[in-house]
Formats: C-alpha cells, structure tokens, sequence
C-alpha cells in the first residue's frame, strides 16, 4: 500500500466520524490559531516600538551626576565649555551633532486670565530632531532666533489644552507670560504622551529670563551612526573625563547613558515576553495532542477485526503503522490548516478593527516564522500523539485481532 492509498483510507476514515474528528482537532486548531495571534501581536508591539524610538538610536544623553567624584573632589556642573569641546569634531569624529538643554518649570498666564504651571525647556532650533516631536500648527523657531534670544514659545497639548480649550490655531499669535515675561506662541507641539506638559524657547531666552547662568541640564549627543555610537561613546566620556579631571571611571560626575543599549534591552524584553506567551498558548497544542492520541486509540480498538483480516491476508506490519500513523497526522494536519487560517484571519481582523477601536495601538504583524513552526508542531504532535496506537495496532497478531468482539 503506498503512502497515497493510506492517506485516502485516513480521510475516508476521519469522514466517518466528522463530529469526533472535528472536537479531536479543536485543540490542535486553536492552539495553532493561539501562538500565530499572540506572536503576532508580539511582532506588532516590537515594530511599533521600534519605529517610535528607532530614529533615537543614535543618541546619547549625558547629565549631571551630583553624586560623584569621591573623596575631596567637588562635582562640576555641565556648561557651554563642556558643550563646545564636544563639538570638536578633531577630538569627537564619531560626534555628528551636540544639543545642550536647560530644564524647569513656571507659571503660564495669559492676559485675559488663565493660568497653568508647567515644564519649560530651553533648547536650540534642531530641537524636534533631537526629541522626535512633531508640530500639530506653526513652525518652530530658526537659529536665528535661536541666537537672538527672541522671546517665542512652543507649547506642548497640555498648556494648550487649559490655557485654550485645545484649540491650537487659536495659540497662534497669542501673547504668554511665563515668569515674569511675554512670550509670543509660535507652534503646538502634537501629543507623544511622554512629554507633554512643555513649553519649549530658545536656549539662550531661557537663560536670560528664566534660570540665569551658563550650566546645562542635559547635552545630546548624536552620533554620526548607529554603529558609530560605541565609538562616539568613548570619545565623549574621554573628552569630559579630561575637563573635569576624573581619573577613576567611578568617581565621574555625569552620566552618559546611549539610547541605542535601552532599545536593545527592551527589544529583548518584549522578545521574552513574546515567546513567554507564545509557549503559554502552546499548552493547548499539549492538550490537543492528548485528544489526538486518545482519539487514535479508541480508532484502534474499534478496528481491530479490520487489523486482523487486513493481517490474515498479507498486510505487514510496515503497512498498518503507516497507516495509523498517517491518519493521525491528516488529523493534525488538517487541523493546523485550519488553525492558520483562523489565526491569520483573527490578526488581520484585529489590525483593521482594534487601531479604529484604541488609537495608536500596534496592529498586529504575522511572521512566516511562527505560522511554520505553529503548523511543524501541529504535525510532530501527530507523529507522536498517533505513535503509540499505531505501533499498538501494528503489532497485534491476527488470530487476536479477529476473535475481537
């Protein structure tokens, strides 16, 4: 008998009995459909995670750290010298770009009455590069205004949305007194959920009508790559190490933190966690697996007469395993089948329905990866759920298979 004849009495055989064949494949189905969905769901967060912070992966943040320098030493401060010799593209060639940043908070008032105490954010003009923001209404201020210190503000949905109902085109143009001077709102910044409750002006107005001094809160530091950020890395703690005399890596007072190391750690979370729940939903292939061999036992006990004639006319024993064996793998076969289906079916459903439901929810992405492994796993459960009742079957000697009542 060759495999195709033994494929052809397996369907005849499952045809007999849909009912039970149906439940005995519903385990394997929806345990396939469970791991295509939540690995797909796990692509879909990882994607949407790297597209938001992929274009960051090449900064790196450096602040103050009052807690170091040990002994005797006094902690120094950031400042514009700090910033200036880190633009030296002769000692940083791995640097592309170098943005300093001042930090704090103030009362927001308008003329008319209204009021809001929020974060401002004193910045240079490639501030929407650095941050990954994006402007709802406006522009936001040029270099020149930059280094003029011109008095203009960009205000973040948060004051927008007290100081004007949240109507941004009426921001425009509008006069804000922060602190104790106007500034005129010339941009809305779009929602990110993170950084919201801002207002940003140039650098040096902030400096000049807000917090005074030349210290810098935080730097970013660009590298001129992705690949390029270990190197960039090394040259900027090299470059601050020498101006603020720290012999000892421990004793620094800064911390220089690369964006692109907590990409890769949370990549590698979500990475866990995906698999975590893509073995959890693999416990109902488990389940199903134990339905698939039960089926093919009773399968076997009820056609034990038909073992034994097909026996006492010549059929080896090659030929009855196989059979058994590949009925149970047409089960789970056909099972895992329809398993991808419903699972591609369901990701594709909820890529359409659950972004118009929850905005800005990742939609889910199917991999090939996990669809041939989830439809592999479905035929091994059949090879080895169908393996023991097969060999049963197999080795019965006719004379006991037909005296079977």
């Amino acid at each position: 008998m060759t495999i195709w004849e033994s494929a052809r009495i397996a369907v005849r055989g499952l045809r007999a009995g849909p009912l039970r064949s149906l439940l005995t494949m519903l385990g394997i189905i929806i345990g396939v459909a469970a791991v295509i969905v939540l690995v797909a769901f796990g692509n879909g967060l990882q994607r949407f995670v790297a597209d938001a912070f992929g274009p960051l992966a090449n900064q790196i943040q450096i602040t103050p750290d009052r807690g170091g320098i040990s002994g005797t030493g006094t902690p120094r401060d950031l400042t514009d010298a700090d910033v200036r010799a880190l633009r030296d593209r002769a000692s940083a060639p791995a640097v592309a770009s170098v943005s300093p940043s001042v930090t704090g908070s103030a009362q927001l008032q308008l003329a008319g009455g209204g009021s809001v105490r929020s974060g401002v954010t004193g910045a240079d003009a490639d501030y929407l590069d650095i941050a990954n923001r994006e402007l709802v209404v406006g522009s936001f201020f040029d270099d020149r205004q930059a280094t003029t210190r011109a008095k203009v503000v960009v205000l973040g949905p948060n004051p927008v949305a007290t100081l004007f109902g949240g109507r941004a085109g009426e921001a425009l143009g509008s006069e804000v007194r922060i602190g104790r001077t106007s500034f005129r709102v010339i941009g809305v910044l779009a929602a990110n959920g993170q950084q919201d409750d801002v207002a940003v002006m140039p650098l040096g107005a902030a400096r000049a009508y807000l917090t005074g001094g030349d210290d810098v809160d935080q730097i970013t530091v660009r590298a001129v790559s992705t690949d390029a950020v270990p190197q960039a890395v090394e040259q900027v703690t090299t470059i601050l190490d020498e101006r603020h005399r720290i012999d000892d890596p421990q004793d620094r007072d800064y911390t220089v933190t690369a964006l692109q190391s907590l990409l890769d750690q949370s990549s590698q979370v979500l990475s866990f966690v995906t698999i975590f729940v893509a073995a959890v939903a693999g416990i109902s292939l488990l389940v199903g697996s134990i339905g698939v061999a039960n089926i093919m036992l009773v399968t076997v006990t009820e056609r034990t007469r038909e073992i034994g004639i097909r026996k006492a006319i010549g059929a080896r024993r090659r030929a009855i395993l196989q059979q058994f064996l590949i009925e149970a793998m047409v089960l789970t076969g056909i099972g895992g089948v329809i398993g991808i289906l419903l699972g591609v079916g369901v990701s594709a459903l909820a890529g359409i329905v659950l972004p118009r439901l929850v905005p800005d929810f990742p939609a889910p992405s199917v991999s090939a990866g996990s669809v041939v492994l989830a439809f592999g796993v479905s035929l091994l459960i059949g090879l080895l759920a169908g393996g023991f009742p097969a060999n049963r079957a197999a080795r019965m000697r006719p004379i006991d298979a037909l005296r079977h009542q």
